[in-house]
């Protein structure tokens, strides 16, 4: 990593200060929360003075940058704000976003069909690397990005190199391919390369050779044989095919092609439909509007990335669907959708090489010309996307590894739905997140009247709100309830609220039959299978404690746990939203998850009264001194 300012070379410092400032100059213009740096530089391996080492090195980049500024003036280069720092530049002083704008001008002048342009676009774009990425800069962020822009780099040679070989430029392209090929041994695509640059060149025997040493070096190293297409042009060697001669004049891809160019006019649109009689959240939508439009402006070379969080069933989709229609004209370049199925009962998550594929195929790339690694598909979606103003709506998150990738670079906005706590997006990828809550009773009642009509709620209020109260004020419940009420216009608000009444069959009455999309006990199973086991025994056992404050120490004492380790499980708890913190080291069911808890306690072996008993004699450790006590409960999964 190197820096000029004005006509000097500037000196960068530690490597940890030269980690600081990489992070910054990845995202020019755009603030970086302490929080972000401090993952930036460390990662999980914080120690106590890290807070302070980022200002040290935030203080020492500025004396590096400025050295004329006094110590009380404000910089014009690196500035404080919004509570972290922002490095003031223009983006094209940035050599990875010129080379990424070359790169995608190149692809782009390619499929135009004027490979010339494109050759000399690739040429401009490989020119400005000089060594490796990140090189000596500590960091996840730095091995991360490292580790892209290497991927990345690699298909740029590989492309240059598949538009030169149909030029007739091989004794070029055979320097440049075997000099990479020693330093990438197992990239079997520019192994390809190489082998029909010698044999166009006129080196049969050498274009033989190098297959015959891959697939020494493939069976010693992986066991493995080459790829079929490795194969495939071996026998075409050997056969002296003429498909392998030198095309003519005109755009005409190599057989197999790895040129995934999607169409330039492919315009997504990929929405579903919001949900009827949308009610409320008009607080969240303005705010989250606000965040995005207000980020928007700031940088166009940045996405704008939000999480809607929240428990099961209070609808974080049609809140970000809602918003993505409203957003709809300030990203007017085409909307794409992706379920990740993060929570989806009975389905396995999508993972983001899955995800990318979808994305991939939606903008116009056909299924045989996906890249097959993860880092090849992000790179070929941000290079798709570079410069793009698209919205993409990622719903039903599980962690912030099946999103990360999905996020491209540029003037585009990414909302993303979970029922866990994004952190990682936040601390590290600057997300906005909006936790939603239950609605409120007086919107709960409004979404009643708008499903079930007026005139059969108006003379009935006091039921409506019960019939709320009763389901927990979550948009599923409530819209589950209306649809049985439709079913049965005989049926009062009343009738249905004293059927609803009972706790142990409350479950079964929010549950649309043959639809595990429309039951609350589905969902709330969903959610604890993807806790880890002790963590879910530790659910299993609060079910016994009903609806009253939850504590660590009663948690300690109802798991024989220390309290340290209670204390982690109520945080994980309410990470995933199946517990509400009401205070410090305070928690509270919402009533319907109480319920499913209070399900899935049954039959286990630790007594309440017995802890109880414990919790009032025994002083609670502060680590894990006693053994684990509950036992894993049976699910009642419908």
């Amino acid at each position: 990593m190197r820096m000029w300012y004005a006509d000097r070379e500037v000196v960068l410092g530690p490597p940890k200060q030269r980690a600081v400032l990489g992070l910054l100059a990845s995202r020019p213009n755009q603030v970086a929360g302490i929080d972000q740096i401090i993952d930036a530089v460390w990662g999980t391996d914080v120690p106590p003075t890290a807070v302070n080492g980022v200002h040290t090195y935030v203080g020492g980049l500025r004396r590096a940058l400025e050295p004329n500024r006094g110590p009380r003036e404000s910089g014009g280069l690196l500035v404080s704000a919004g509570g972290g720092y922002a490095l003031r530049l223009d983006p094209q002083a940035v050599d990875v976003d010129r080379f990424t704008t070359e790169h995608t001008r190149a692809r782009r002048l390619l499929a135009a069909g004027d490979r010339d342009g494109a050759i000399a676009a690739y040429e401009s774009a490989l020119a400005l690397w000089h060594g490796d990425a990140y090189a000596n800069v500590p960091g996840p962020f730095a091995a991360l990005e490292q580790a892209r822009l290497h991927e990345l780099r690699l298909t740029a040679v590989e492309e240059w190199a598949e538009a030169t070989l149909e030029t007739g430029r091989h004794a070029e392209t055979t320097t440049v391919l075997t000099d990479l090929v020693a330093k990438e041994p197992l990239r079997e695509r520019l192994r390809w390369l190489l082998m029909l640059a010698l044999h166009r060149a006129g080196r049969r025997a050498h274009a033989l050779t190098v297959y015959r040493q891959t697939r020494q070096l493939l069976q010693e190293e992986l066991g493995i044989d080459p790829g079929a297409e490795l194969r495939r042009l071996h026998q075409q060697i050997l056969g002296d095919h003429a498909d392998l001669d030198l095309p003519a004049p005109g755009p005409r891809p190599l057989a197999p092609t790895v040129r995934p160019i999607a169409p330039p006019l492919v315009k997504p649109a990929q929405l579903p439909p919001g949900t009827r009689d949308f009610t409320g959240r008009t607080e969240e939508l303005a705010r989250l509007r606000n965040v995005v439009l207000r980020e928007h402006g700031r940088s166009e070379q940045h996405a704008v990335t939000a999480v809607v969080e929240g428990p099961p069933g209070v609808g974080k989709t049609a809140v970000a669907l809602r918003l993505a229609r409203r957003l709809a004209d300030h990203y007017p370049e085409g909307q794409l959708y992706v379920d990740l199925r993060g929570s989806r009962p009975g389905e396995e998550p999508v993972d983001a090489h899955g995800a990318l594929a979808l994305l991939l195929r939606s903008l116009g790339v056909e299924q045989d010309q996906l890249p097959r690694g993860l880092p090849g598909r992000t790179t070929l979606f941000r290079s798709l996307l570079h410069g793009r103003k698209v919205l993409i709506v990622v719903d039903d998150a599980l962690n912030a590894e099946q999103v990360r990738p999905l996020v491209p670079r540029g003037p585009a906005c990414v909302l993303v739905t979970s029922r866990r706590r994004q952190f990682g997006l936040a601390a590290r990828d600057g997300a906005y997140r909006l936790e939603l809550a239950p609605l409120a009773p007086t919107e709960s009642v409004e979404l009643l009247t708008r499903l079930l009509g007026e005139d059969r709620v108006a003379d009935q209020q006091a039921a409506a709100y019960s019939l709320a109260r009763i389901c927990g004020n979550l948009p599923l419940a409530l819209r589950i309830a209306a649809v049985g009420l439709v079913a049965k216009p005989a049926v009062t608000l009343a009738e249905l609220v004293d059927d609803a009444a009972d706790d142990t069959a409350r479950l079964d009455r929010l549950a649309i039959e043959d639809d595990v999309a429309a039951s609350l006990r589905s969902a709330f199973a969903a959610s604890v299978r993807s806790l880890t086991a002790e963590v879910a025994r530790t659910f299993s056992a609060l079910g016994q404690h009903g609806n009253e404050l939850i504590t660590v120490e009663l948690t300690a004492a109802l798991t024989g746990t220390g309290r340290e380790s209670a204390a982690r499980r109520l945080a994980a708890l309410a990470d995933h939203h199946l517990l509400e913190e009401v205070g410090r080291d305070r928690y509270r069911f919402h009533n319907l998850i109480g319920l499913y808890a209070a399900e899935c306690a049954r039959g286990q072996r630790t007594d309440r009264a017995t802890a109880r008993d414990r919790l009032d004699r025994e002083p609670v450790p502060a680590d894990d001194g006693l053994p684990e006590l509950v036992a894993c409960s049976t699910e009642r999964d419908g």
